[in-house]
């Protein structure tokens, strides 16, 4: 299954305890089918002491969302909105907001 949504977008939280919150995507996971958010649904780790993290502790990392629970911001329109495709004359393919019907990319 293809991904409509690619990192770099803004992402909205539809469902879960992040409900409404709002993030730029750092990374997309297409075999499972998952995102991770900018700021969104933080977990706690612990750490050891290693050459990353010299002291070790615990600490909180960015967790990934699956893709159902979030929908792409509409850069024109700042709408959570479904992604559409267009095709141009020359057969590219473009990825088109549902509610304003502008060119996303």
């Amino acid at each position: 299954m293809g991904l409509r949504i690619k990192k770099g977008d803004t992402a909205v939280v539809m469902t879960g305890k992040n409900k409404g919150k709002k993030g730029r995507i750092l990374s997309v996971n297409p075999a499972k089918e998952r995102i991770v958010i900018e700021g969104i649904n933080i977990v706690k780790k612990h750490t050891k002491p290693n050459k990353k993290y010299t002291q070790g502790g615990i600490i909180e990392k960015e967790a990934p969302v699956h893709i159902s629970n979030v929908m792409l911001q509409c850069p024109k329109c700042n709408k959570p909105t479904r992604i559409g495709n267009a095709v141009l004359d020359d057969g590219r393919k473009l990825r088109t907001c549902k509610k304003c019907k502008e060119v996303i990319d």
